[in-house]
């Protein structure tokens, strides 16, 4: 079973718009992340808490999905 989890991540231009990842664990959350952005830094992966979005955000292990006009909130 996945859970859901954010990713703060910087690139060399500034952040990306909050990224969600589907995953079993941070950790695996985490070696998602670095493979789909092999040349950003993962500054933060967390559960969301309470975030609720109206936007997708998968389902599948793995699943990462960007949320465009959505900056980072640390929970």
């Amino acid at each position: 079973m996945t859970k859901l989890f954010i990713a703060n991540i910087r690139t060399a231009k500034g952040f990306r718009p909050l990224v969600t990842v589907r995953a079993a664990a941070e950790g695996e959350a985490k070696v998602f992340l670095a493979a789909a952005y092999p040349d950003d830094e993962i500054v933060d992966v967390v559960e969301p808490s309470d975030w609720v979005s109206d936007a997708d955000t998968g389902s599948a292990p793995g699943d990462i999905r960007e949320h465009a006009g959505v900056e980072w909130q640390s929970p």
